[in-house]
């Protein structure tokens, strides 16, 4: 009795434990989200969602399959080149579905993303930590020997 109880929890921890591990989102899944976050921002019409899911959907797939690559070991630099051109091609043909104001505002979303989001860090009570946005945003501070 004491045996097939013990065995029963040690399955019960397994099942609990399998379904904790959550598996890496989808293409779809994160074309999707983002197109939600785009739309909070840039008030997207139902004919701009559909073009630019469909340009996030494929770099969402190129992304999901580098990442395979990188798990499994098996990429070098080139895959890594391709996908940075692949999603530069895929911001500019965003640009070019949006109108006048909105290009500006997904400026602004792009940067945002880049910082990481609408996350805000604060030091202190009334502190804010500098942002720094633009190619200084990407600098290396400069080490005081």
């Amino acid at each position: 009795m004491k045996r097939s109880v013990l065995t029963l929890c040690m399955l019960m921890g397994m099942i609990f434990f399998a379904k904790a591990q959550k598996a890496p989102p989808t293409a779809s899944e994160m074309a999707t989200k983002s197109i939600e976050a785009m739309d909070k921002k840039l008030k997207l019409n139902s004919t701009q969602k559909n073009i630019i899911y469909n340009y996030t959907f494929d770099l969402c797939k190129e992304q999901v399959a580098l990442s395979k690559k990188q798990q499994t070991g098996l990429y070098n630099e080139e895959d890594i080149s391709k996908f940075y051109r692949k999603q530069n091609e895929t911001t500019k043909n965003i640009r070019n579905v949006l109108k006048g104001e909105q290009q500006t505002q997904y400026d602004q979303y792009v940067e945002e993303m880049l910082r990481g989001g609408d996350k805000k860090k604060k030091k202190g009570k009334h502190e804010q930590e500098e942002v720094v946005t633009g190619i200084d945003g990407l600098k290396l501070p400069a080490s005081n020997p």
